[in-house]
């Protein structure tokens, strides 16, 4: 491929080629993302080649359409794009623009999604689009999430070549994580069947901001998802979200009825959502609604994007919250973004030995035997290899 340049946020910035591009996965810390890419024309519609039909819309009179990707529900005019601004009207039928370009890509630990009760210790090839159904105030991928496909480096990278791509690097399964994989629904969807007939797994990293049909659709083809749930407080998720939190636990009872592995994730944000009333709360819920064995973690925040002003989060919270999710019946709690914290072993729920160890991202050691606790023999619910 003829290396040239684009402009890219007011800079000029160098193509690299498609190989050039895929060696990089071996540069990049598998602890972070990395993002490269390049634009894959140099036409007057460069995302043409990414552009397919959206899935869920419906019709409006004047060439207007309306989304029902997630509940947000967008009333789009012609030439207009929804919130999430990946999706656009082009005379009255409605189009992703995103299908098979992505801009971030990374070999993760499945740890640091986190997914600590599926495939625990191996590799997950992680992809990201631009945009967002939400705006979260602490988002730390903002940078992809709050932008358009065109102000993004990105590559090629169509389903089969991504599946092929995580199979050649030895991944044991391929995600839709970083930013939010709802918005790239389409793409995402594809990867995860054809990983399936590929002997792959697939996930999502999601913040369940979701309509229902089309989260059933996804369920019908991944392995694994992880909600990220930001707080049990309608008015948390209005203003430091810009999103709703119904839609979300509804979204959670979904996959819970469904054969697909599901985790949470809750980010302690200090005089935000740590109020151990209102966690307690959550802690009931999630056991009436979805059972003592969903895996939750508590992790850690810290300053960025537009909540710089608040501190990081005591560790001292994270273990107060475990210790009162686990009080009201919770199996499976953890700790995260603090290495070395107790709270971020499996213990076996019965007898209360360690069945995992870990430290950060990295895996101390596995001690389970065909799922089973070794000590009492206790099955310990995940989705295990061997």
């Amino acid at each position: 491929m003829t290396l040239s340049s684009v402009k890219e946020r007011g800079t000029e910035t160098a193509m690299v080629s498609r190989r050039q591009f895929l060696k990089s996965l071996c540069l990049f810390s598998c602890t972070a993302p990395f993002v490269s890419g390049l634009l894959g024309s140099t036409g007057s519609d460069p995302l043409a080649p990414f552009t397919r039909k959206a899935r869920y819309y419906e019709k409006l009179p004047g060439r207007r359409v309306r989304c029902t990707l997630c509940p947000r529900e967008c009333r789009v005019g012609n030439r207009e794009r929804g919130y999430c601004g990946v999706r656009e009207n082009r005379d009255g039928e409605y189009y992703t623009l995103v299908y098979g370009n992505p801009c971030s890509l990374g070999i993760d630990p499945i740890e640091k999604k986190p997914f600590f009760h599926f495939l625990p210790g191996t590799g997950a090839f992680s992809l990201s689009t631009a945009g967002c159904n939400m705006n979260c105030r602490y988002c730390q991928n903002w940078e992809i999430s709050q932008s358009r496909p065109e102000n993004v480096r990105w590559q090629s990278l169509f389903p089969k070549d991504a599946v092929k791509e995580a199979q050649r690097r030895q991944c044991r399964s391929i995600l839709g994580t970083y930013a939010e994989p709802t918005v790239f629904f389409e793409y995402m969807l594809a990867i995860a069947r054809e990983a399936r007939q590929q002997g792959l797994k697939s996930a999502i990293v999601s913040a369940g901001f979701t309509r229902k049909e089309p989260m059933e659709e996804f369920l019908k083809a991944l392995d694994a998802v992880k909600i990220d749930l930001k707080s049990f407080d309608d008015e948390f998720y209005r203003k430091i979200c810009v999103g709703e939190r119904a839609p979300v636990l509804e979204t959670l009872k979904t996959i819970r009825k469904s054969e697909v592995w599901l985790e949470i994730v809750y980010l302690v944000v200090p005089t935000l959502n740590d109020s151990m009333d209102k966690i307690k709360e959550m802690c009931q819920w999630i056991k009436k609604e979805l059972g003592s064995d969903v895996p939750l973690h508590f992790t850690r925040f810290h300053p960025i994007y537009k909540l710089k002003n608040l501190p990081s989060t005591p560790v001292a919270t994270l273990q107060k919250a475990r210790n009162a999710a686990m009080a009201e019946g919770l199996h499976y709690v953890y700790t995260g973004n603090v290495p070395g914290d107790p709270g971020e072993n499996t213990y076996c729920h019965h007898c209360r030995k360690p069945v995992i160890e870990r430290a950060g991202f990295m895996i101390k050691k596995i001690h389970l035997i065909k799922g089973k606790c070794p000590y009492c023999k206790e099955r310990i619910p995940g989705v295990w290899e061997g």
